[in-house]
């Protein structure tokens, strides 16, 4: 992929998130994956509504070094994602309604719903909370997200990883509803998860046959 295709695709994905209902306004970052060096990024500040191609940044994903507009403020976690998991080439990081909810509540989320399990992973963690922008968020985040792809953030939001853009789009979208499932169960008397050990193998066969199909043909 090259440059300008990658800011096409982010600055699509930035509109597709407002519409989705799942940002306002500048919250929240996305980024695309160009190569094992560089990425490409939303800039800080930047109003999805009236952003262009133009002003999505291009960052190294190794020294931080970028070409055009200042980069979002959490160009260093969409880094550190790139640089340790090979097999993600899409980030998006939201403030979406029932994600912040039960990130505010710093709350784990369980294998409650199928889609959530095959997409996500066994459970939803919630990283420690740290200031944002800082070495911390980063290292309390790629904890949470090791064997996943999702997390939440505590007292923030939540950030989403997928092999392309459509997938990080999915699980921003289960993500979401299954943290208002877990929220309204938690008032019908308790959210009641699947068999973790089944929990575990649904997601193996989502990432390694049901989900490769698609991903082998884009």
């Amino acid at each position: 992929m090259n440059k300008d295709e990658a800011k096409i695709l982010v600055r699509d994905a930035g509109l597709r998130l407002v519409d989705a209902g799942l940002t306002a306004g500048t919250w929240g970052n996305i980024s695309l994956r160009i190569d094992n060096n560089y990425m490409a990024i939303t800039p800080s500040g930047g109003e999805y509504i009236t952003m262009t191609p133009e002003d999505i940044t291009i960052v190294n994903i190794h020294d931080g070094s970028y070409e055009g507009r200042k980069p979002s403020s959490e160009k260093s976690l969409h880094s550190a994602v790139y640089r340790n998991r090979k097999e993600i080439n899409a980030v998006v990081h939201t403030h979406s309604t029932n994600a912040s909810v039960v990130a505010a509540a710093r709350r784990e989320v369980p294998p409650i719903l199928d889609d959530l399990v095959q997409i996500i992973g066994p459970t939803v963690r919630c990283a420690d909370y740290a200031l944002p922008s800082t070495k911390k968020i980063v290292k309390t985040t790629m904890k949470a997200l090791r064997g996943r792809n999702a997390a939440l953030m505590a007292n923030h939001g939540a950030i989403c990883l997928g092999r392309d853009m459509e997938e990080v789009f999915t699980c921003c979208e289960v993500l979401e509803k299954a943290c208002k499932a877990f929220i309204e169960a938690e008032f019908l008397g308790g959210a009641k998860g699947i068999n973790k050990f089944e929990a575990a193998l649904m997601h193996q066969i989502y990432l390694k046959k049901y989900s490769k199909i698609r991903i082998d043909n884009v």
